[in-house]
């Protein structure tokens, strides 16, 4: 277990760069299974959660190895399903993208319920029916499911907007003979770069970036280099972070064409944006209520909604954030409150915060990875001192955070 002690209240500056997207690198990594020859992947972010998929891959037989300090090896030449690691599938949600490629791979797979952070209810209901469609017969065990199966093209009309679950129905489909309809599926840029990576591997989809996907089934795939996308979850979130702090602070290497409904709220709320290249600079601003939904792509991620809550207490006016997609999102309301919040949960999927209001420094909890990264900015905008207990879950999907923090002029310390 370890700890962030943050001594807050002070104005950061400077320049910080985005590492690729853990959401974008997890999958792929998952994808690089369905062909038997070596795939090259860059600007793949070295978290935590990218380092336990790469133990399962190698649990199955595969060969993944880190050949830079953000490129990554793997080839599956050999991969045998009953191999699988399941303690790391169990300590990982994201193992759930394994299904679809080991199902069209190796025509079988059992895997135990997948792990990880604790959002609200997210059963595998969606994933199993796309599976299903498509010719999978699916048992449920006292620990997980057997799947298994001869797949072939069908139409999935997914019940609901679900990214892994539109992932897995893709990585399924993409080797299954005849045409595959993807009707609803999600349109995150993380799918979109699966299906650019899959695209350039020799599969043939179509509508990327749209709620129908259309696939071919082809009978091969073939070994690939392919450079992740930036993070648009940690652009968004340093840019929050840079607007409450009231420093001057550049955010580098962002991808702007995904990132419409996160401008469009920081401008609603007054944030001072330039928008460079490939940069957005923030400067220090006046903050003003404003209202928030979280939405499927492209509307405004929910992954984001916490760490704009702590925007939300220092802006004048009464913010309302709205996140229909998950019922455990709002946790981190309770420990802003602690640090002196004016904030009011309405219902599982509503709070209102008043502000602007002072925050100070407290011993609080990670919660989970977007709420821990929420606890963050609210430690470095209080005055005093903030303990963040658990904060190894910021390593699922921050690479060196702290040590990034510090370079902008955060007082971070993490003790082990």
């Amino acid at each position: 277990m370890s700890k962030l002690i943050i001594k807050g209240g002070k104005k950061l500056n400077g320049e910080i760069k985005l590492a690729g997207m853990k959401n974008a690198a997890t999958p792929i990594i998952a994808a690089s299974l369905l062909t038997t020859e070596e795939c090259l992947l860059d600007n793949v972010p070295r978290i935590s959660d990218v380092e336990r998929m790469i133990e399962i891959v190698r649990s199955l037989g595969a060969e993944a190895e880190w050949t830079g300090e953000h490129q990554l090896r793997i080839c599956a030449k050999e991969i045998d399903p009953a191999r699988i690691d399941k303690k790391a599938v169990k300590s990982l949600r994201s193992s759930v993208l394994l299904l679809g490629p080991l199902l069209a791979r190796c025509g079988e797979v059992s895997l135990p319920e997948p792990g990880g952070c604790i959002i609200g209810n997210r059963p595998l209901d969606t994933h199993l029916f796309a599976l299903s469609k498509l010719g999978a017969e699916i048992t449920r065990t006292s620990s997980g499911y057997d799947i298994s199966g001869k797949l072939e093209g069908a139409t999935i009309i997914l019940p609901e907007f679900s990214v892994t679950a539109t992932e897995n129905a893709l990585m399924a489909a993409v080797l299954s003979p005849g045409k595959t309809v993807i009707k609803l599926a999600a349109a995150e840029p993380h799918v979109q770069d699966l299906i650019f990576f899959l695209n350039k591997m020799g599969a043939k989809i179509r509508g990327g970036g749209t709620h129908t996907l259309e696939i071919e089934g082809v009978g091969k795939l073939t070994g690939v280099r392919h450079r992740i996308i930036p993070d648009q979850i940690e652009a968004g979130t340093f840019l929050a972070l840079a607007a409450v702090t009231r420093g001057t602070v550049t955010v580098r290497g962002a991808e702007f064409s995904h990132l419409d409904s996160i401008i469009s709220v920081l401008s609603r709320a007054g944030v001072n944006l330039e928008q460079g290249d490939d940069f957005i600079t923030v400067r220090p601003a006046g903050l003003e209520a404003f209202r928030l939904q979280a939405l499927p792509y492209p509307g405004f991620p929910t992954d984001l909604q916490a760490p704009f809550g702590v925007m939300a207490t220092q802006a004048r006016g009464t913010s309302l954030i709205h996140d229909p997609l998950f019922e455990g999102r709002m946790g981190y309301v309770g420990e802003l409150v602690k640090m002196g919040a004016n904030a009011v949960v309405c219902d599982p999927h509503r709070v209102l915060i008043s502000g602007p209001t002072p925050l100070y420094g407290t011993e609080i909890k990670s919660l989970d990875l977007r709420a821990g990264a929420t606890m963050v900015i609210a430690g470095l905008l209080a005055d005093g001192e903030t303990v963040i207990n658990e904060a190894e879950v910021l390593d699922r999907g921050y690479e060196n955070l702290d040590e990034r923090l510090r370079n902008l002029g955060a007082e971070i310390e993490r003790v082990d």
